[in-house]
């Protein structure tokens, strides 16, 4: 029985503003094999981890060739805006921007990814660009149109200003930080009242303004609670915690052969 084939990698941005339910998770290794596994399972994108792991400008650039290889968007989260060129011109697929908390701020996260109406400095003999293979202008079209730009809402005093941050033009939508906001506002945890009462004030603003969210999660059955209020991305662990729940599930397995009789 043959099955539809996936939609290529470029697709992201377009699926993500359609409101598709996409699939992700963070990749914290520094390797390229995690995206291509990932990939070749049927994930549709992966959020490779500058911020929070041990990446640089070189496993950056393998990380997101293994991407392509596995037909899986590479998006990066950046440690600060000052990374968003290495990463776009590498050939990432889209972007995560940490404490996006005005509308200010998101319109200078757009102008350093946008080319037309933008401040990106070009250069078209990069991956991104196929090492000169596209001319000039093909190049502007084609990354101003495929390059995904998502503001990461996490702090607490952005929620006053959530509905100008997700209205800036040119800024594709939002992921909500429930770890940050959790951490911020010194709540019980992710599932607190606090915590779920910011993410609802995000999804309620997304939602007038027409704009998608991406939500991270524990579970298919979580997903569901918050595709029913709006969010249709969804992050799932890492590449880390997949392998860590499976080694910890082979290993627990195997413990009672360690305790039979020989």
């Amino acid at each position: 029985m043959s099955s539809a084939p996936r939609p290529h990698y470029t697709a992201f941005r377009s699926r993500f503003l359609a409101g598709d339910v996409l699939l992700g998770t963070f990749v914290k290794t520094p390797t390229a094999h995690a995206n291509e596994i990932l990939g070749g399972v049927g994930f549709d994108f992966v959020v490779i981890d500058e911020e929070h792991a041990p990446f640089d400008r070189g496993t950056i650039d393998l990380a997101l060739l293994g991407a392509r290889a596995g037909n899986i968007a590479g998006l990066v989260r950046v440690s600060d805006t000052g990374r968003l060129l290495a990463a776009l011109d590498d050939g990432a697929t889209g972007v995560l921007v940490p404490h996006v908390d005005s509308a200010t701020r998101a319109a200078e996260v757009v102008a350093l990814c946008r080319y037309r109406g933008g401040q990106r400095g070009f250069s078209n003999t990069t991956r991104a660009g196929g090492y000169g293979g596209r001319g000039i202008w093909q190049h502007v079209d084609a990354q101003d149109s495929e390059i995904a730009v998502i503001a990461m809402i996490e702090d607490p005093h952005a929620l006053d200003h959530v509905e100008e941050i997700l209205a800036t033009p040119g800024l594709d939508g939002a992921f909500i930080g429930r770890g940050d906001l959790t951490v911020a506002l010194g709540a019980s945890g992710m599932e607190s009242p606090e915590t779920r009462s910011a993410a609802e004030r995000i999804l309620a603003a997304a939602g007038k303004v027409g704009k998608p969210i991406c939500i991270m999660v524990a579970s298919a059955a979580e997903a569901a609670d918050w595709k029913a209020l709006g969010a249709s991305a969804f992050i799932v662990s890492s590449d880390q915690g997949l392998m860590r729940m499976m080694a910890a599930k082979v290993a627990a397995d195997f413990a009672p052969l360690a305790k039979a009789p020989a």
